[in-house]
């Protein structure tokens, strides 16, 4: 369950992240979307620790899985958004 968590809250923000840099940023040449997946994967890191999957066992593997997986999301759908258009 705790996987299955993770992985669901690192998917929405990266998701979200792309829409956010979608509305923000100028093109794919902006530094602007950087920042807002930057604090994507900064947001998560209370919130996973307020829900309470984070604890003493969170290493640095699942630091490194949750910014690796709201990058990886980000990156894709911003791609799809930049070149569909939206």
């Amino acid at each position: 369950m705790r996987g299955l968590t993770v992985t669901t809250i690192t998917a929405i923000a990266g998701i979200g992240a792309a829409f956010v840099s979608n509305a923000v940023a100028s093109g794919a040449t902006d530094s602007l979307s950087l920042v807002v997946v930057l604090a994507a994967i900064f947001v998560q890191l209370p919130l996973l620790r307020g829900i309470g999957i984070m604890d003493d066992d969170f290493s640095g593997k699942d630091y490194l899985y949750i910014s690796f997986m709201t990058f990886a999301l980000w990156f894709v759908s911003w791609g799809i958004l930049l070149t569909a258009g939206a």
